[in-house]
């Protein structure tokens, strides 16, 4: 039950700071955080104001995030092992080496049969798909592809991450209950339309930053030691198309 900024809140104090969107999600895997398991992360993201698409009525959307190899050779519309077949090509891998990620959940049944059936191996995650999202853009990372009906405001994340890292994601709508659909149609976004990195993000002036929680494959968590914590974020610009990791350093 973490408090969070609603969509269209406003912050800060007006003082003529540059005007700015903020998608936040202070601990994105609070289940994971919660079982002291791997990949809990914070992730924060800015843009020009008006840029971040949002909905106040959708919560869930049905994402396919890919690296940059394989950006603009995918479609959710396609059939899931063609779409890994692209990636494979593009990566210069067999699709049998390809690991997929996907969120445990009833709602993705299908696309963890259809991934199994194409020979890529899947990786079923509880919570947090936007760590593994950006895994698809680290180099050497162990994750090639992230499918499956997860979180709107993640995929908003995800895309501003992209914008500097490399790669795509594209996305849909995918209410989970009549009322979530009804909210959306009363709102006017097409339940139909496929959104794209440039949906998601429309000025790409973007900064993106997430910080480990509890170590994984994508970074270190906290650490203490005899006078503070340590942690580790993962920064980069959409402009630039630069990233880094840092280590900080936190004296209590």
């Amino acid at each position: 039950q973490a408090p969070m900024l609603h969509c269209g809140e406003r912050v800060g104090v007006g003082d003529g700071a540059p005007a700015v969107d903020v998608a936040v999600d202070p601990v994105e895997g609070t289940n994971l955080l919660a079982k002291g398991l791997p990949n809990a992360i914070s992730a924060i993201a800015i843009a020009p104001r008006g840029s971040l698409w949002r909905s106040r009525a959708s919560y869930y959307m049905d994402k396919l995030v890919v690296g940059p190899e394989a950006a603009g050779r995918v479609h959710l519309d396609a059939p899931v092992r063609d779409n890994l077949a692209a990636v494979a090509e593009a990566r210069g891998v067999a699709i049998g080496d390809l690991l997929v990620v996907i969120l445990d959940r009833p709602r993705n049944e299908d696309k963890i049969t259809a991934v199994r059936a194409a020979g890529s191996r899947v990786r079923l995650i509880s919570d947090g798909d936007v760590a593994p999202a950006l895994m698809t853009a680290m180099p050497e990372a162990p994750v090639d592809v992230v499918m499956g009906i997860g979180g709107t405001p993640e995929g908003v994340l995800t895309a501003c991450a992209l914008t500097g890292l490399g790669g795509e994601i594209q996305g849909r709508l995918a209410p989970q209950s009549d009322a979530e659909r009804t909210a959306i149609e009363l709102e006017g976004t097409p339940l139909d339309a496929v959104l794209t990195m440039a949906d998601l993000v429309r000025d790409p002036d973007t900064y993106f930053s997430a910080t480990g929680i509890t170590t994984g494959d994508l970074l270190h968590g906290v650490k203490r030691n005899g006078t503070g914590r340590v942690t580790n974020s993962v920064v980069c610009s959409g402009r630039s198309g630069r990233w880094q990791v840092i280590r900080s350093r936190h004296p209590d």
